[in-house]
């Protein structure tokens, strides 16, 4: 069968349908019913978090944390992460300000962000890439002294910790995605977080059209609630995550022990850090290796990923800006096959393919 760059992992099929005969007992099927609130409630004590709020994706997560925090103005983020981080800030009306990244770590460079600061700026958006935490002590620095908002993009990120602690307790907002590719999923889906009584307030009322009770509004609202049928799914991986991490944890020590790390680099994980595998990406010497790779993987029916590309400083609707770091790494990353259902003989396959180009 064909390798892709990610399979979804799906739970014994028994297990979904025990979930699925409680819903059609009950016949509720969305608006906050009884397996989503368990969802949130479970996903806030596995991850040590205050407040959760379960949504339909990452990408409508994204655009109401913007909007609580009431945002309006130039918002410094990273060209370097999936094209919703910065389609949800022109989407809400704010202009992106692209930061260039660290070279070694691929997330914003913390160094270069207080240059960028204008009398326009009102917050930050950065993104844990791969799931490797941002400098977060030193991003979180340079929004108080400047007064600025901060939205963590935590899409990659599931129970990665730093300093013991959930990534997902840094910044105003942090975001996450459940979608199908993920290490932990309901299909299709995500999640706000944040710490702060009064955005948690807000959050609850905009994911649901703004409703107060059934005939009155607290203020505008979209429709970012999830269903049943997706907490159910939910709640039946959420037990697995720990399975999983460990053997993505494996098949990626396995590719480092066999692909020349002088030649496929690899992403620095910060410090003080628990990884959660999710990508397995390297760094080529160039774009030109890059092509040759992937076209060597191509003919073998195994797909690897250009992710992230292009550098999103470079999309159609931006205000063009340098980013020559991350369009440099954007040319020259490729996120290579890493899902629970890999085999480590698929592993040897790929890596073997790999060293055939280098």
């Amino acid at each position: 069968m064909p390798i892709n760059v990610t399979q979804s992992y799906l739970p014994p099929l028994e297990d979904y349908v025990k979930y699925l005969t409680g819903i059609w007992e009950r016949v509720y099927l969305t608006n906050a019913g009884p397996l989503v609130v368990e969802l949130e409630q479970r996903l806030k004590d596995e991850l040590g978090v205050k407040h959760l709020f379960f949504v339909n994706n990452g990408t409508i997560a994204l655009q109401i944390a913007i909007k609580a925090l009431d945002l309006k103005g130039e918002v410094l983020t990273t060209p370097f992460s999936y094209v919703a981080t910065t389609s949800s800030l022109v989407w809400e009306g704010c202009t992106p300000i692209f930061v260039d990244i660290d070279p070694a770590t691929l997330c914003i460079n913390p160094a270069l962000l207080e240059a960028a600061i204008t009398p326009r700026t009102v917050g930050i958006m950065a993104t844990h890439v791969y799931g490797n935490p941002c400098d977060l002590e030193a991003i979180e620095a340079i929004a108080k002294r400047h007064n600025l908002k901060v939205i963590y993009d935590a899409a990659h990120a599931f129970g990665v910790t730093y300093k013991n602690s959930s990534v997902l307790n840094y910044g105003d907002i942090s975001t996450l995605s459940f979608h199908a590719t993920k290490l932990f999923h309901t299909c299709e889906g995500g999640a706000i977080v944040t710490n702060d009584d009064e955005l948690a307030h807000r959050i609850a009322y905009m994911r649901n059209f703004g409703h107060n009770g059934p005939e009155a509004f607290w203020g505008v609202g979209v429709n970012g609630k999830s269903s049943e049928l997706h907490a159910a799914m939910g709640l039946c991986v959420l037990p697995k995550v720990p399975e999983l991490i460990a053997k993505r944890r494996i098949l990626s020590e396995r590719y480092d022990a066999l692909l020349d790390g002088t030649k496929c680099v690899r992403p620095t994980i910060q410090a003080h850090t628990t990884y959660n595998f999710s990508y397995h990406p390297i760094v080529l010497p160039s774009e030109e290796v890059l092509l040759k790779v992937r076209d060597n993987l191509n003919a073998h029916e195994i797909t690897p990923r250009r992710y992230f590309y292009p550098s999103l400083n470079t999309l159609s609707y931006v205000v063009p800006q340098e980013a020559p770091v991350s369009e440099d790494i954007s040319r020259r990353v490729l996120c290579l096959p890493l899902y629970y259902d890999l085999q480590i003989s698929q592993v040897e396959q790929i890596a073997q393919l790999i060293n055939e180009v280098l």
